[in-house]
């Protein structure tokens, strides 16, 4: 391991290396310039007055927050003789695990590319591309025949997956002990109990102040939603995104909501942004893909039959069909255990010159995908700070749950925690269920793998993302779903088969989270 003081500077030098590219250097470096020009810039004081000059007008903090962005995105510097897969994920048995995993579903697609006749991306005819322009803003109309496209894969799959990894060099000879784990997930990873996560989550306790709680022994409601409002416009004027972060930690009010997560997520609306917006749906409408087929298909079985995010089918279609073309995505390889699937050229196959990346951004959508997005429009209702948004959350969090990774937000850590969690504090359930055969992550794996987008109800959902940006961290949503079987516990007893498990677990939509998450981590 690096020391601390070689550690920060490796950091440092990332950062600057990074933002030299970006096109906010630029503007830092124009209003550097303008202002040479006005009269209280001395030339004895040159650097201070130039500074002096950026952090009155707001270009300062724009570079704060830039520089928060890239720290929450780095992977932390590893040792300089490491190999760069290390940055990637440092065990290489989950590497290979997904190498492995990636390969199966490129195969399917390839598969049904075969099977169907249908190439993997083609240009369209000049009419195809005029109709597709003049109904951009109401695809949802369209009723295409999807009928012979199926989803790559489902999250049941995936399951099946984490569920067979194992540890090389963990030794089994001993057999079963009392300490075996009784759980799906057979591999050790360093995830937090609970005395650790009442250390790490201090504003959950139950003698703090939360949005999406009712009731308080020492504030009334009321009078705290007040004051919390005030600070929010506060962080929202200051334009601070640690202070946003901080501040959604406690629940963000409805009306500042929008704003306080873009601010957290640094995703500026600002013109470059929407020009990159406008050429990718340009890209969109100027080539069909494979990959739309399975976002249509997606969007109509999952957001469509849903009660709350029907309405929003034509702004779903627009950023997934944009997203899919995005190659800024590409970026986030570096620092995810992901490898972006390749592609040949038709008439090429082998040949390594020939070999692109499909689709463009690196990421196949799997069944379910669409529910990543369909929250994010209760709050955005222009598509490009929608996309804006969605992309900082994906490279930030969505990624990881659909990724074999060591993380401790990746899937693999948050199930082996919700496991542990109620093997540790509900031992008696666990067996239970382990006897009737509903093993319990069997059950709780499609809430995780969404961030139970489309199970909880939209301001439920919407709270529990708060504190996933609050402490940039999925660790909640394994917490939250071991919370659930506690409640549910005294019904979960009488149970005598998975269906029955299930029914009593099928409609999570009344549930609160603030209070689950509240009584099940310090009560």
């Amino acid at each position: 391991m690096m020391d601390e003081g070689t550690e920060i500077s490796v950091t440092i030098a990332q950062i600057v290396q990074r933002l030299k590219g970006a096109h906010l250097h630029s503007q830092l470096e124009k209003q550097a310039r303008e202002c040479l020009h006005r009269p209280e810039i001395k030339l004895e004081s040159l650097k201070e007055d130039v500074r002096s000059f950026l952090k009155a007008s707001g270009w300062e903090r724009k570079l704060q927050n830039a520089v928060y962005r890239e720290l929450h995105i780095l992977p932390p510097p590893g040792h300089p003789a490491a190999p760069p897969e290390h940055t990637k994920e440092p065990l290489a048995y989950m590497r290979k695990a997904q190498a492995s995993w990636e390969k199966r579903i490129l195969k399917s697609l390839n598969s049904m590319c075969t099977e169907l006749g249908i190439p993997l991306a083609r240009k369209r005819p000049i009419p195809e591309q005029k109709e597709l322009t003049n109904k951009w803003n109401e695809m949802g109309t369209d009723e295409p025949d999807l009928s012979k496209f199926r989803p790559v894969y489902a999250p049941k799959d995936f399951l099946e997956v984490l569920i067979s990894l194992r540890n090389p060099n963990h030794d089994c000879s001993d057999g079963l002990t009392a300490s075996s784990h009784w759980g799906l997930i057979q591999i050790s990873l360093n995830i937090r109990d609970i005395p650790q996560m009442r250390a790490a989550y201090p504003e959950l306790s139950l003698t703090c102040c939360q949005l999406g709680i009712d009731d308080n022994a020492h504030i009334p409601p009321d009078m705290f939603e007040s004051e919390h409002i005030r600070i929010g416009m506060k962080v929202v004027s200051d334009q601070d995104s640690a202070a946003a972060q901080q501040y959604s930690r406690q629940g963000c009010p409805t009306g500042l909501r929008a704003q306080l997560w873009a601010l957290i997520l640094n995703a500026a609306n600002e013109p470059e942004d929407i020009m990159h917006y406008e050429q990718l749906k340009a890209a969109v409408i100027h080539h069909d893909l494979l990959v739309d087929n399975l976002i249509y298909k997606d969007v109509k079985l999952t957001a469509s039959n849903d009660d709350y995010y029907f309405v929003f089918e034509d702004f779903l279609y627009q950023v997934l069909l944009c997203f899919s073309r995005d190659t800024a995505f590409l970026e986030h390889f570096s620092y995810s255990s992901a490898t972006p699937p390749k592609s040949y050229i038709q008439g090429k196959t082998g040949a390594e010159e020939f070999a692109v990346v499909y689709p463009p951004n690196g990421v196949i959508p799997f069944h379910g995908f669409s529910m990543y997005v369909a929250p994010l429009c209760f709050l955005y209702n222009e598509p490009c700070k929608l996309y804006s948004v969605f992309r900082e959350m994906y490279v930030r969090y969505f990624f990881r749950l659909h990724s074999i990774s060591s993380s401790r937000s990746g899937i693999v850590s948050l199930c082996l925690q919700f496991e542990r969690l109620l093997q540790t504090h509900l031992p008696q359930l666990f067996y239970h269920l382990l006897e009737i055969g509903a093993q319990p992550l069997r059950i709780a794996f499609k809430w995780m793998v969404r961030a139970f987008s489309g199970y909880l109800s939209t301001d439920q959902l919407l709270l529990l993302w708060d504190r996933i940006l609050g402490y940039d961290s999925l660790e909640v949503v394994g917490v939250l779903a071991a919370a659930v079987f506690a409640f549910r516990a005294e019904n979960l007893m009488e149970v005598t088969s998975l269906a029955s498990a299930e029914a009593v677990l099928a409609d999570l939509s009344t549930l609160k989270v603030m209070p689950l998450l509240q009584i099940f981590l310090f009560a």
